[in-house]
């Protein structure tokens, strides 16, 4: 069955299906102490507004067009015309929280913006009683997830975060090997990615360009401090000469975000909710009690490194998990290759587990897991399934499921929260240029009194969380 058509069959279930997440609505309540919200019925659709129309916004509205697309919005006036060409009967918004207040019939949203304003998104469409679905890292700093996991928990919206590895099959067999014991006790475990593919490390450039027509620059700023609008870096623009095609990424947008502070959580915040999924959920991390700065290329105030080496450790949390470390790798760096590996190179991003009985290793996005050596996987028999499958390991069928009355999603905040946490913990190390003791309990950087202002969000005036 291809894609579209399976979420034409979703969308409308027959008497079986009706009854099976009906049941599957009344399970999750008592399991995951989620109270209903106002639903819709599962042969009805939900009506959606998609906050951020490019990039990921395109494939989360593609992901939800079993559904009804009733509201756009995008500060760059060419990402919305686009956007409402596939969507042509969808009302249109620069900014969302006029999109908030004005629609108020829609069922959930779509957050796919630079991830500053995740949170202020995010956090007005909860308040307004709507379900969420969020881009990762689910927020900008680490009080900002917290307070998302509490208000989703109070207002008993669904929500999910956007890490879609952790709907898939993969990830749930990695569990599985790792909790009957296949590796044995892991004490380490080593995470790695060849992000940044857009420029960290440097500083940031003078003067200021004026501010395309098609972008509402202040809009785009939101709560963050105001800056002038670059168009190219200096040395970009030299190369390229007159190529627009090779300038289109631009110092701040569309793309080049995610390494400014002040915008973006840098390579740890855009790919550590995929690979240090697999890690957090196998071995039950939860928050460390210490992060290390371990090195990394030059740093500045301005942008995340062009590569780091970030080490968490965790206290041990039961007889199968020991106290252990996780070591995040980026920019290239990677860690030691296990005597173990017979493939020549490692994957662009991964996991490798180091247990008391032997190494595992997971993709990029917690998938396809494996022993160490590979060829030992020959005969390897399966642990018994354990946790439940998501329909066609799709997080968007999840996600309608739940605003459907089905099961709360499997990346919901009460889980993409304090996972995110965690992965921004490393970001303060790097900030802060020292290593950083953990109190999570009371949210506090224990030795590190200036740290405080970075676990807060700063908001320029008109925007809050």
């Amino acid at each position: 069955m291809s894609k579209s058509n399976s979420r034409q069959t979703f969308g409308s279930l027959n008497r079986r299906q009706f009854i099976y997440y009906s049941a599957l609505a009344a399970s999750s309540v008592a399991l995951t102490g989620y109270a209903k919200p106002k639903i819709k019925s599962p042969n009805e659709k939900l009506d959606v507004g998609i906050i951020g129309c490019r990039g990921k916004g395109e494939v989360d509205s593609a992901g939800l067009s079993s559904e009804n697309i009733v509201a756009l919005c995008d500060v760059d006036a060419e990402s919305l015309a686009a956007a409402a060409k596939k969507w042509p009967n969808a009302k249109q918004y620069r900014d969302y929280r006029e999109m908030i207040e004005k629609e108020k019939g829609i069922d959930a949203v779509t957050v796919s913006i630079p991830d500053h304003q995740h949170a202020p998104a995010a956090m007005l469409a909860i308040h307004a009683g709507k379900h969420v679905y969020c881009q990762k890292p689910l927020t900008h700093t680490i009080s900002e997830a917290r307070a998302l996991t509490l208000a989703a928990r109070k207002y008993k919206v669904m929500t999910q975060m956007g890490n879609q590895g952790h709907s898939g099959d993969g990830i749930r067999k990695a569990c599985e090997m790792i909790w009957s014991g296949a590796i044995g006790p892991v004490r380490e475990a080593h995470c790695w990615t060849n992000r940044p593919i857009w420029p960290q490390g440097r500083t940031r450039p003078s003067g200021s360009d004026p501010v395309p027509e098609n972008l509402d620059w202040n809009l785009w700023l939101g709560p963050a401090p105001e800056r002038p609008f670059v168009q190219d870096w200096p040395e970009d623009r030299e190369k390229a000469g007159g190529n627009q095609r090779r300038r289109r990424n631009g110092v701040y947008h569309p793309f080049n975000w995610r390494g400014w502070w002040d915008f973006g959580c840098g390579a740890l915040g855009d790919m550590g909710c995929h690979v240090m999924d697999g890690a957090n959920w196998a071995l039950k991390l939860g928050a460390p009690n210490k992060v290390e700065l371990v090195d990394s290329s030059p740093l500045n105030d301005d942008m995340a490194p062009s590569w780091s080496i970030i080490r968490s450790s965790f206290p041990a949390r039961g007889d199968m998990f020991p106290a252990c470390t996780l070591t995040w790798y980026d920019g290239g760096k990677l860690p030691e290759r296990p005597k173990e590996m017979e493939r020549e190179k490692f994957e662009q991003s991964g996991t490798i587990f180091i247990g008391d009985k032997g190494k595992m290793m997971i993709s990029e996005y917690s998938d396809h897991p494996r022993l160490l050596p590979e060829s030992s996987m020959a005969d390897y028999k399966w642990p018994d399934q354990t946790i439940p499958r998501v329909p066609d390991n799709d997080p968007y069928k999840d996600f309608i499921r739940a605003c459907k009355g089905g099961p709360a999603p499997c990346s919901n905040f009460d889980v993409a929260g304090p996972f995110t946490e965690m992965v921004l913990l490393g970001n303060l190390v790097l900030r802060l240029r020292k290593n950083i003791e953990w109190d999570s309990e009371k949210m506090r950087v224990t030795n590190c009194p200036e740290a405080e202002q970075l676990v807060h969000g700063k908001y320029r005036k008109g925007w809050k969380v």
